[in-house]
């Protein structure tokens, strides 16, 4: 795994659709994720993932504190 060292990174699902009846449902506020229409997007974090850091193409951009608190939170469950 090594995630430790930098070769992996715990992901969550960015989504557009808000889907209440999943747990642990976070509201992005809107333009967040670079959606040129400037929507909401939502993170689920009821289904991490681990993925290479090699594999990611690009920076989409950065969120604000208070939201990755609520994330941070939610992980220590």
């Amino acid at each position: 795994r090594g995630r430790g060292r930098g070769r992996t990174a715990l992901v969550a699902k960015i989504t557009s659709k808000h889907h209440e009846e999943r747990p642990g449902v976070i509201a992005l506020p809107a333009g967040t994720v670079g959606d040129r229409r400037g929507r909401q997007s939502f993170l689920e974090t009821d289904e991490l993932r681990e993925v290479r850091i090699a594999s990611f193409r690009r920076r989409v951009g950065s969120v604000d504190p208070g939201v990755w608190e609520r994330v941070r939170k939610m992980g220590a469950r």
